[in-house]
């Protein structure tokens, strides 16, 4: 690559959507850019005119007006434009091309205002690298509100099916390829199958697949039929066998196995020569598909040993980490953590009783906090209670469910969901009530509303069933959303709870970082940024009198009953995805690295959009809890 190729490179691999591009991209697509100088106050574009190219800004600034000459937009080192005339007509939601054309008339025109110099990639390119790299066309389409298209990007990437991952996903490249030669004795041949623990040896000229070797050969084609071990292995060995791109799907590869009754695949790249890149093995298929929760869940069902739960909840949490950075929903990949966590908690349970014999009363073991929300991340530690039966009876029932709290605590912290800092759990006698108990308790909290008692509130309003019976927990909650609709002092203290949440935002939409400490120069997205929201959307569905508790969906309820606008529960809506991928993804890192799971996010390590996200986010943040202290004014004591 030329010195001017390699610096175009370089610049690119720094502006969006070009960094997230893998390096082979990278590497082609300055041969395919121009790059002109433009005279300040030249056209670029007209409204109006045809428009087949792509620009990006590389020094200088044009300025982007309607038909009326209304400046809309400025862009700088780094931008881009002219996509409008291109992208969106002619590229579906998922980015396949449905129009032939690569060009069309542009909406806007634009003119430099200074002399700039331009990259130009033309139009069939850009529709290429899109159809290729679907981001590209999403980024694109909705660069103009980027906030709301950073959300509908991460809903509309996320893979519910796990067999339309590709086998590229399962890193078969990382894994050491042991490969033979044709002219190997086949007892050599067996010899290092089993000391290298594979059960196929791919047989290779040089960098060429020319054949494959199995276990099965071994049995049906020389133990069976008496062949002499000492024979090479081309003799025996598949010659020439069918293979898979590392771009095909799983689901492809296993239908392939299924046709040929084969257990391994060889996967070659053809953007390699046909060079042998790795292997596919059946049990890498079935380990995809077990990263579905029906198998997460049946897996916990059939545990009976703390260190079996443990590792089907770390390997739950690395298939979850995986989906993070392959572009799942926030929202998917919390539903799959919340998921393992419930079966976690219902399989302790099945084994307490198990081991301590049948329930005396009828009782529910319900989870709280975020949990109970459905909002489980990689840092979440434990919450949950008891509700028991009316029926209950301290003197004689109380040894039973003490020491099956204490069972199911003890195996959540052994199995990496750990103690409650502040001690609420089940273990925990005070968090053990009857329905009675519990409805008296939530009218206490509600009514005298002290520091303490609000502490609690915003944590139990949480609460859902787990295990047990579904009534006992929907007899407490609803009596308690009920008795917290019409309580204005309740509504005003947790107003209060949720505008002192602020976000980390200067006055001129900087970024304001912690400046000492193990956490220099990051910020919490959590205290003012997630949980802002989440006690936002607990006081407005409070309000409304909605018995739901996920964050999503009590922002629906809430403007649903016309407590909140439609505009600030959508605006609410896209912060907290935007706030809570962000999270995930930066514990997902830490996850891999094996470090503590925080956070503690680094502006500094975020792209530009990231970061213009982030200050989206807490900007609404901001502009709602200004709307709240209105609505909710609380006076000091």
């Amino acid at each position: 690559m030329s010195v001017e190729l390699d610096e175009v490179r370089r610049f690119l691999a720094d502006q969006e959507p070009f960094v997230h591009l893998p390096d082979e991209e990278l590497d082609a697509l300055p041969r395919k850019m121009t790059l002109s100088y433009i005279r300040r106050g030249d056209t670029v574009i007209a409204s109006g005119s045809d428009n087949d190219h792509l620009y990006v800004v590389r020094s200088g600034a044009v300025d982007v007006t309607d038909d009326a000459g209304v400046l809309l937009d400025r862009r700088g080192t780094g931008d881009s434009f002219g996509y409008s005339a291109m992208l969106p007509a002619v590229l579906d939601h998922a980015g396949h091309r449905v129009v032939a054309d690569s060009h069309g008339p542009s909406h806007y025109t634009m003119v430099a205002v200074e002399d700039s110099l331009l990259l130009s990639l033309p139009g069939e390119d850009l529709l290429d690298l899109a159809e290729r790299h679907p981001d590209i066309a999403r980024y694109y389409a909705g660069l103009s509100v980027r906030i709301r298209a950073d959300s509908d990007r991460l809903r509309s990437r996320a893979g519910t099916d796990v067999l339309r991952r590709t086998v590229a996903d399962l890193e078969l490249h990382g894994r050491d390829l042991v490969t033979v030669d044709a002219d190997l004795p086949v007892v050599d041949a067996a010899a290092l199958m089993g000391e290298r623990r594979v059960s196929c040896l791919p047989v290779v000229d040089g960098t060429r697949l020319v054949g494959i070797l199995t276990d099965r050969d071994l049995r049906n084609r020389v133990l069976a039929a008496r062949l002499d071990p000492s024979v090479p292995v081309r003799q025996i060995m598949t010659p020439d066998p069918v293979s898979v791109e590392p771009q095909s799907t799983v689901f492809e590869a296993m239908l392939r196995m299924s046709d040929l009754h084969i257990h391994h695949l060889p996967v070659t790249d053809q953007r390699q020569g046909g060079a042998l890149v790795g292997i596919l093995a059946a049990s890498d298929v079935m380990r995809t598909m077990r990263a579905d929760p029906i198998y997460l869940t049946a897996d916990l069902a059939k545990a009976t040993t703390p260190d079996q739960l443990r590792r089907i909840v770390t390997d739950a949490a690395q298939m979850a980490a995986g989906f993070i950075e392959r572009g799942a929903s926030p929202d998917e990949v919390s539903e799959l953590l919340t998921v393992g966590l419930d079966s976690l908690a219902r399989r302790l349970l099945a084994l307490a009783e198990e081991e301590l014999g049948p329930p005396p009363v009828p009782y529910s073991f319900a989870v709280i906090g975020s949990q109970g929300r459905r909002a489980v991340g990689f840092a979440s530690d434990q919450d949950n209670c008891l509700v028991l039966s009316n029926d209950y009876d301290e003197d004689a029932h109380g040894d039973y469910f003490a020491a099956l709290a204490t069972r199911v605590c003890d195996g959540l912290h052994a199995a990496g969901q750990i103690y409650c800092p502040g001690n609420m759990m089940a273990s925990n006698p005070d968090w053990r009530m009857t329905v009675s108990t519990w409805a008296d308790t939530f009218h206490t909290w509600i009514t005298a509303p002290d520091p303490d008692a609000l502490l609690y509130a915003q944590t139990f309003f949480d609460m859902r069933i787990v295990h047990g019976s579904r009534e006992l927990v929907e007899q407490v909650h609803r009596s308690a959303v009920a008795s917290a609709k019409g309580s204005g002092r309740l509504h005003a203290q947790l107003a209060a709870l949720a505008v002192r949440r602020e976000p980390p935002l200067g006055v001129f939409r900087g970024l304001v970082v912690r400046r000492g400490g193990d956490y220099a120069n990051t910020l919490d997205v959590k205290k003012g940024g997630i949980a802002a929201i989440v006690q936002m959307a607990r006081l407005y569905s409070l309000v409304a009198g909605s018995p739901v508790v996920g964050t999503a969906a009590r922002l629906d309820a809430a403007a649903q009953a016309g407590v909140l606008s439609a505009k600030g529960a959508r605006d609410l809506t896209d912060a907290f995805g935007v706030l809570t991928g962000l999270a995930l993804r930066h514990q997902a890192k830490q996850l891999r690295a094996g470090e503590d799971t925080d956070y503690a996010v680094a502006p500094d390590t975020l792209g530009r959009l990231e970061r213009e996200n982030l200050r989206d986010a807490f900007g609404i943040i901001k502009s709602l809890q200004t709307s709240l202290a209105t609505s909710y004014p609380v006076r000091s004591t």
